[in-house]
């Protein structure tokens, strides 16, 4: 927040410091249906809130820059499970061929994880951590979203948390057909994103490191069933 002057950063005996707003309320580390709901609400009105904003940010971690990921990470990938670098490779040439174009786009967060999001009295606070907020499909969002809400521990993808999330989201913001049908690879997609990224930080994060890097595999085992099932997240949108 600005001051008087309009100035941001201040010095607090002789350190760099900065006031900041408080954001009411708490995440959730068990997100049930309800959650998914208010999740999708609070995801759509970011989404409208964010119309018209002139700026634009490409997406570092977009569809474009995961086959060069790829080509750096082969090995990594091969030594964490015997195979993986040909599975992701025919990925690769599916996304290629398949990635939809010409989806509503705006200001999306990219990083719509339970943790980012805060709940204060069961509805939607508010949503932290914008550093990967970018200019991208505005349904590639919602399928960050389903990857991070509506997967069960033992890796079974949740449809009544996945339609609810849906449903809340659509109540301020309806789905293009375009938008719908593109779910399932835009999905696929966003699980190979957060695969690659915790694989790099799997391997590249010096041990004793305040951030713990975290497991590549729970991606790998949702990449998984977009491959064997697509057409489970279209479930999710009960339609």
């Amino acid at each position: 927040m600005p001051d008087r002057l309009g100035r941001v950063l201040q010095a607090v005996r002789g350190k760099p410091a900065a006031i900041v707003t408080f954001l009411p309320g708490l995440s959730v580390r068990r997100p049930g249906v309800a959650h998914c709901r208010q999740a999708g609400e609070g995801l759509a009105r970011l989404h409208l809130a964010a119309r018209g904003y002139p700026a634009v940010r490409a997406n570092d971690f977009g569809h474009a820059a995961w086959a060069p990921m790829l080509a750096r990470l082969k090995t990594e990938a091969e030594n964490l499970k015997p195979g993986l670098a040909a599975t992701l490779a025919t990925d690769m040439a599916h996304f290629a061929v398949q990635w939809p174009q010409d989806l509503p786009s705006g200001i999306v967060h990219a990083d719509y994880f339970p943790d980012n999001v805060f709940f204060n009295g069961g509805q939607f606070a508010g949503a932290i951590d914008f550093y990967f907020a970018c200019t991208d499909a505005l349904a590639y969002d919602i399928a960050i979203a389903l990857n991070a809400w509506c997967f069960e521990a033992d890796g079974s993808f949740n449809i009544t948390a996945a339609r609810a999330l849906v449903a809340g989201y659509e109540a301020h913001r309806p789905l293009t057909a375009a938008e719908r049908n593109a779910l399932p690879i835009l999905a696929h997609g966003a699980a190979m994103r957060f695969f690659l990224t915790r694989l790099a930080d799997w391997g590249a994060t010096p041990e004793g490191a305040l951030v713990k890097p975290k497991d590549p595999l729970e991606y790998e085992r949702k990449l998984a069933v977009h491959r064997e099932a697509p057409d489970l997240v279209l479930m999710g949108t009960d339609r």
